[in-house]
C-alpha cells in the first residue's frame, strides 16, 4: 500500500461502520428521496440475483443467455438447459438466485476486514460489472445503470480514502446479504409475475423439480442465508481479530 496512508481502526470503529451501513440499507426507503438513492443498489441486488441463477447454469452445464433488468427492480435471467439435464441441476440453478446475493454480501463483508483486499475487490466487482453487462445484459436500465456503478467503484478504489473503501465493501455486502430477507415474501410464493408475466417463483420451481413443498426450500434458504451472514459478520467482527487488520 505504498503511498497511501491506512489507519489502524479500533473494533469499535469498525462495528459503527458496520451498523452505518446497515442502517443505511434498512432506512433509506423509508427517508425523503432514499428510494431514488438507493435504486442503483436495487438493481444491484437484483445483478447478484439474476447472475446468480445464470452463473450456476453455466456450472451445471446450462447455457446462460441473456439478464434483463426490469425498472420496477425484478429481472430475469434466460438460461437454456440440456434435454437430459437432471432435476438436481435445475433446482440448483434455481436456487443459486436467492443464495447467490448472500454469497457475494458476507464474501464482502469478510473481505472489509482485510486492508490489502479492499481495492482488488472493488476493481474486480467493476470489472465483472462491465463483462457481464457486455456478454449478457439485455436491458437498456443495465446498460446505463451497471456501468455506471462500475466507473464509481473504480473511482472509490483509486482515489478514495482507505476507509471509504471499506465502508462501500461493507455497504455493498450488506446491501446484497439484506436484499435477500426482502426477497422472503417473493421466496414463500409458489408463483409470482415478473415483467408483467405469471411465472412459478424460485422455490416454485424447486418444488417441481424436487417435489418438496416450495415454502419447505423458501425456510432452508432463508436459513442458510442467516447462518452465513451471521458467521460473517461474527468472524469481521470477532474480539480475537489481530489489531492491524482493523
Amino acid at each position: 500500500m505504498q503511498g497511501r496512508s491506512l489507519a489502524i481502526h479500533s473494533r469499535e470503529e469498525h462495528i459503527k461502520a458496520l451498523i452505518l451501513a446497515g442502517g443505511l440499507v434498512l432506512l433509506l426507503p423509508y427517508l425523503p428521496l432514499g428510494n431514488y438513492i438507493l435504486y442503483p443498489f436495487v438493481i444491484l441486488s437484483t445483478w447478484f440475483h439474476e447472475m446468480g441463477h445464470g452463473l450456476t447454469a453455466i456450472v451445471v452445464g446450462f447455457d446462460f443467455e441473456r439478464l434483463v433488468l426490469l425498472p420496477d427492480g425484478s429481472g430475469f435471467a434466460e438460461t437454456y438447459r440440456p434435454e437430459d439435464a437432471s432435476s438436481l441441476s435445475q433446482a440448483l440453478v434455481s436456487a443459486g438466485g436467492p443464495i447467490g446475493p448472500a454469497v457475494i454480501g458476507s464474501l464482502l463483508i469478510l473481505a472489509s476486514t482485510r486492508a490489502r483486499l479492499w481495492r482488488p475487490i472493488l476493481f474486480g466487482i467493476a470489472g465483472l460489472l462491465v463483462l457481464s453487462t457486455v456478454i449478457w445484459v439485455r436491458s437498456v436500465l443495465g446498460w446505463v445503470i451497471l456501468p455506471g456503478i462500475a466507473v464509481a467503484l473504480v473511482v472509490i478504489a483509486m482515489r478514495g480514502k482507505p476507509w471509504l473503501e471499506r465502508f462501500t465493501l461493507q455497504f455493498l455486502g450488506l446491501q446484497a446479504a439484506l436484499s435477500m430477507f426482502g426477497q422472503w415474501d417473493y421466496l414463500l410464493m409458489e408463483r409470482a409475475v415478473i415483467g408483467g408475466q405469471p411465472i412459478l417463483s424460485d422455490t416454485g420451481q424447486m418444488e417441481e423439480y424436487l417435489l418438496l413443498p416450495h415454502w419447505l426450500w423458501a425456510g432452508l434458504i432463508i436459513a442458510l442465508a442467516a447462518l452465513m451472514i451471521g458467521a460473517s459478520l461474527r468472524y469481521a467482527l470477532s474480539e480475537r481479530r489481530a489489531p492491524d487488520h482493523w
